[in-house]
């Protein structure tokens, strides 16, 4: 149990009369790529964001580390469950980075500043510190040369860049993905997989929320799909892109291969 990085059990989500997560049960391993796929509106973004309690769950349990996610357990049984200080939310987060569709970039602060914000601000890092370690990283992901322009400087590609960056200031244990080239002109995407595929390689755990399947069967050691908030398929991509056991997968992927 000691290399599972994130463990859920459980997990359902409602908003209002509609059930977008039902149920759903995962481990990631250290170093583990897991790509999650499906049709719009399966539930991929909402598990995503319910990994660091942007979205809070409505039933099961999530671990990062060991450490429930958002919540407190308490009772004698222990069944009963408290959500946390804002606080210690937000010192749980500092351990999953979180890259999003949209940069969320500060617009008044170069790519550097962007980069050393959370070093700063959340773990008290001395600004020497925190600047080298953020030109570094800068560098890590091809845009030491910009390192002062403005995110209005910048293309979009490069923007995704700098927040790949700045969510690797934090050194987390955990990076998550949410649809990161969705947003880009298609002539930008190819950087983006180019930054995630070092990050990849270097051991990075991740997971990755993408339409990208030519990338989900290159680089993910595992392939989850959703469909309707539900977990419907799961397997190493060869099995799932090449021999996807439930029609439903079959069904999917025959609109996007």
């Amino acid at each position: 149990m000691n290399d599972i990085v994130l463990s859920a059990r459980g997990v359902r989500k409602r908003f209002g009369d509609t059930e977008v997560l039902k149920g759903i049960d995962l481990d990631v391993t250290t170093g583990e790529v897991l790509c999650v796929i499906g049709p719009s509106g399966s539930g991929k973004s909402t598990l995503l964001r319910c990994f660091n309690h942007l979205e809070k769950i409505d039933a099961g349990r999530i671990w990062v580390d060991g450490e429930l996610v958002g919540y407190e357990q308490h009772g004698s049984s222990r069944a009963v469950l408290r959500e946390r200080r804002p606080r210690d939310v937000r010192r749980q987060r500092e351990r999953i980075g979180m890259v999003f569709q949209r940069f969320h970039l500060f617009p008044h602060r170069t790519a550097v500043q962007n980069v050393m914000e959370g070093p700063l601000v959340v773990k008290g890092h001395p600004r020497a510190d925190a600047e080298r370690r953020a030109r570094e990283l800068l560098d890590r992901v091809g845009l030491a040369d910009r390192s002062e322009h403005y995110p209005s400087q910048l293309s979009g590609g490069q923007q995704q860049r700098v927040a790949i960056a700045r969510a690797l200031a934090m050194e987390p244990t955990l990076m998550l993905f949410d649809e990161p080239t969705s947003a880009l002109d298609p002539e930008l995407v190819g950087e983006v997989l180019g930054v995630m595929r070092d990050l990849a390689r270097s051991g990075m755990t991740m997971i990755v929320v993408t339409h990208e399947m030519g990338f989900a069967r290159e680089i993910a050691d595992r392939v989850l799909f959703l469909d309707q908030g539900a977990a419907v398929e799961e397997g190493h991509p060869d099995q799932v892109f090449n021999d996807p056991r439930h029609d439903r997968t079959r069904a999917f992927l025959s609109t996007v291969l």
